[in-house]
């Protein structure tokens, strides 16, 4: 049962103190003060009164707890009002946002797809448009970063061959046969221009710039290169910093620029083939460095490179001497059976762990002076036609047996056809020299 009105309760208390009123305003008027009842009726009156001020006073909380549950009502349907807006204001934004990603993400394809496109045509300048318009993408979208990145070494590995020379101006040469030689030459030198762009904006923005610690905004981090069996001209890497990166059986045209490089992660050149010269000096590497059989043509920098995990050259061939001093071995170096047909120089190199030279070349002058061999060393079977410096290295001691506990200094069978240096004198046994 629903409770009454305000306008019935006042009525209902009116009625109420008009009746009583009456009756004591009756009574009064009844009463003879010199009658024996004179004062009990003065108490019935007093009585009456009372309980008519106590009536308005009930019905004065009344309309103050009304009053107050009106308000109480009120605001609560305020809160609800308001709640309701919230959620739909909450809903049309999720809405409008999940339009926009929509929107968005059409356009990134679209942008996407139409660059792709570009990069198919067998037109120069519209390969390079495509390059520049996935650049732009890039850029203003962080999470299509790698997506592009990828796309551009996929480009890179593509089958190649570079341009040779211009076709000879002869006249013995038909016209027509020299017009398609020319084309041809043409296309390729094109090809090769849209190429070494692409390289240039993967280094561009592999770099982070002075302080890596606040990288230039151009700068796209956590990057990993796959570059497998692509055919890159003189491609140039230096100071740039990269996740993870794979050169497996690469082809390097002209000089490679690595120098102050950072691989965070692991990196594979292995059987990869280097034309010109190859700059490693002051490279980090966070992880393993792969260069298992890679070809080094022209000379190789390592100076001052940094392997925090194993460095593999096993099977590597210096063709024109390479450069280790200073550098710092921390995981097991491995040259094995690598073959350095110019000077082998480890000066003042730091191994930290095992470090395997075993039936290893040195066609040229081998120098570890000063080098610093914290793990085992295993030069058995390895040969130096050349001078060999030991001065100023700390060795271990020399190994006498399978058991003997690490570290350890084996040159058993080592060859040195310009005599043993002194340093190695108790490692070597006499019948061992030259």
């Amino acid at each position: 049962m629903p409770p009454p009105t305000t306008r019935v309760v006042v009525i209902a208390v009116v009625g109420v103190v008009v009746v009583v009123g009456g009756l004591l305003t009756l009574l009064w008027l009844l009463v003879d003060g010199g009658s024996p009842q004179a004062s009990a009726q003065l108490e019935l009156a007093r009585i009456g009164m009372t309980v008519l001020l106590g009536t308005g006073g009930l019905f004065g909380l009344y309309l103050a707890w009304r009053r107050q549950r009106s308000a109480e009502i009120g605001l609560a349907q305020k809160e609800r009002d308001q709640a309701d807006v919230a959620r739909a204001y909450e809903l049309q934004r999720g809405n409008f946002e999940a339009t926009q990603r929509d929107a968005e993400a059409r356009r990134i394809t679209d942008l996407y797809t139409k660059a792709a496109d570009q990069l198919g045509s067998d037109k120069a300048p519209v390969r390079l448009a495509g390059l520049y318009a996935l650049e732009r993408l890039a850029q203003d979208h962080d999470d299509q970063r790698q997506t592009v990145v990828n796309v551009l070494c996929a480009y890179l590995r593509m089958p190649y061959t570079p341009p040779g020379d211009a076709p000879p101006d002869t006249d013995g040469l038909d016209s027509a046969v020299r017009k398609q030689l020319l084309d041809e030459y043409r296309e390729a030198v094109q090809e090769r221009e849209v190429r070494v762009t692409a390289q240039r904006i993967l280094a561009t923005h592999l770099r982070p710039g002075p302080d890596p610690d606040n990288p230039d905004v151009t700068f796209w981090r956590d990057i990993d290169l796959d570059l497998t069996a692509a055919t890159l001209t003189d491609l140039d890497l230096a100071g740039c910093c990269v996740r993870t990166a794979s050169f497996l059986r690469s082809t390097f045209i002209g000089i490679a620029g690595f120098r102050a490089a950072t691989f965070d992660g692991g990196a594979d050149f292995g059987e990869a083939m280097f034309g010109g010269g190859a700059n490693f000096r002051r490279a980090s590497f966070g992880d393993d460095a792969v260069f298992m059989a890679v070809r080094f043509t022209v000379g190789a920098d390592f100076g001052e490179a940094t392997f925090s995990g194993g460095a593999v050259f096993r099977e590597a061939t210096f063709s024109d001497g390479a450069v280790f001093g200073l550098a710092m071995f921390t995981g097991r170096a491995y040259f094995r059976e690598a073959t350095f047909g110019g000077g082998a120089h480890f000066a003042m190199a730091t191994f930290g762990s095992a470090a395997d030279f075993g039936v290893t070349k040195f066609d040229g002058t081998a120098d570890f002076g000063a080098a610093r061999f914290a793990g085992s060393v295993d030069f058995q079977s390895a040969g130096f036609a050349a001078v060999a410096i030991f001065r100023g290295a700390a060795l271990p001691d020399t190994r006498y047996g399978l058991y003997t506990p690490d570290p350890w200094a084996d040159f058993e069978g080592a060859r040195f056809e310009q005599g043993v240096p002194p340093e190695l004198a108790r490692f070597v046994a006499p019948s061992e020299d030259g």
